[in-house]
Parts: C-alpha cells; structure tokens; sequence
C-alpha cells in the first residue's frame, strides 16, 4: 500500500520524474509513492531515476493503458 500517489498522466518527460522527485523530497525514508503516467518513456526514466537517485523501485508495470510505478523512499 502507497503512502503518497502521483498521478501524472498527460505529462511527458522530464515532467513525471520531476513531480516525482518532489514527492519524494516531502517524504520520510520507507515510505512508498505510487505514481500513474502515461509517456511511454516513463518506464526508462523511473529505472534511470530509481538508480541515480539511490531510491528503489519496488513495482513497474502497466494498468489499463497506463503505466505504474512504486517507489520506495530510501
């Protein structure tokens, strides 16, 4: 279970990795933020943005046409 969603849908990049990196800046270690994105460059980006950032992306995939990510503040 999420504790912060993101729903960036309509957006394309660099928007969807730049809200997320909001988000997560107003969040406490462990906590998990859901986000929703429909730019298909989003998965690239969110495995780009796990690994630079040092944070884990614990869940890719796509629902519905859109895809979503859990990621995991470290």
């Amino acid at each position: 279970m999420a504790d912060q969603e993101l729903d960036a849908s309509g957006l394309n990049c660099p928007l969807p990795i730049l809200r997320a990196k909001k988000a997560l800046g107003g969040m406490e270690a462990g906590q998990i933020l859901h986000i929703i994105a429909t730019d298909p460059g989003s998965v690239k980006d969110f495995e780009a943005f796990a690994k630079q950032t040092g944070n884990e992306l614990i869940s890719s995939g796509e629902e519905g046409g859109k895809f979503v990510f859990d990621i995991k503040k470290s």
